[in-house]
């Protein structure tokens, strides 16, 4: 089901890019694992959701900077974001960047398949102690799908630069060295947060409810309090890669936690 929702972010052309949605049982032993049942079902129910079933969204983003375009994450295979790039009017090889902020198998399954490597004319940036961790890991995905690239690769620290504007944001507990990254563009910004927060209700009114998919559940926790502080504070949207699509909204701090304010016009203007 490709689809994609476009807006402007200063100079740059912002575009996010679904490649897939499916529904997951028993959400609590994902999104609550240190949660009890009764506090995970109450929750659910005063935002309307059920609590044994929710539904996970893919969203990788598109970042057309004027000079360069710039992919962030690449969906589960080849066939879901060529036909979500297609969806929005552009094809593989115009992929001038590929930015990998983390090595699930959810992020970097795109990468290649059967015909290749699927954007055969990009460069390729990830955080270098996410790198060096699935490097040494002995990981069939990361080999299969990464390592064929490395000569084509750059690694980032925190705070490195992928693009004018584009800056790096160490969000480490879900991955080693997973990264969320800060666009700024005419004096507009936009965070994009990757896996730093899961789940739209879940892991933002409840950010010290641990994640199934963290691998540091402990630091996971820690960064998404932080880096949601950080982006209610400024006021500034924020893309996720698991939010509801077409995955941009806004964060309002609430009590211990933060509620999800999807956006609605604020980026048309």
């Amino acid at each position: 089901m490709p689809g994609f929702h476009r807006f402007k972010l200063g100079e740059f052309e912002v575009t996010t890019l679904l490649v897939g949605s499916r529904p997951m049982e028993k959400p609590q032993e994902t999104f609550g694992l240190n949660a009890t049942p009764e506090d995970f079902a109450a929750l659910a129910q005063a935002n309307f959701l059920p609590a044994d079933m929710s539904q996970n969204f893919f969203t990788p983003t598109l970042v057309n900077t004027g000079a360069e375009l710039v992919l962030f994450d690449t969906g589960l295979a080849p066939e879901g974001i060529t036909g979500a790039l297609a969806a929005a009017g552009y094809t593989p090889d115009q992929v001038d960047v590929v930015v990998l902020t983390h090595m699930h198998g959810d992020h970097i399954g795109g990468l290649a398949g059967e015909a290749g490597a699927t954007f055969a004319n990009a460069r390729y940036v990830t955080g270098s102690i996410e790198h060096n961790h699935w490097a040494a890991a002995g990981n069939e995905g990361f080999d299969a799908k990464v390592k064929p690239l490395s000569d084509k690769m750059t690694m980032l620290e925190d705070g490195g630069s992928v693009a004018a504007g584009i800056t790096a944001l160490a969000a480490f507990g879900h991955s080693p060295g997973h990264m969320a990254y800060h666009l700024e563009s005419g004096g507009k910004r936009l965070a994009i947060t990757a896996d730093t927060v899961n789940h739209y209700v879940f892991s933002m009114q409840r950010p010290d409810w641990e994640v199934r998919f963290d691998m540091d559940k402990a630091m996971g926790a820690e960064t998404r309090k932080k880096m949601l502080g950080m982006i209610a504070a400024d006021r500034i949207p924020f893309i996720g890669y698991h939010m509801p699509f077409p995955a941009v909204g806004f964060v309002e701090a609430q009590g211990e936690g933060f509620r999800f304010v999807p956006a609605s016009y604020q980026l048309m203007l």
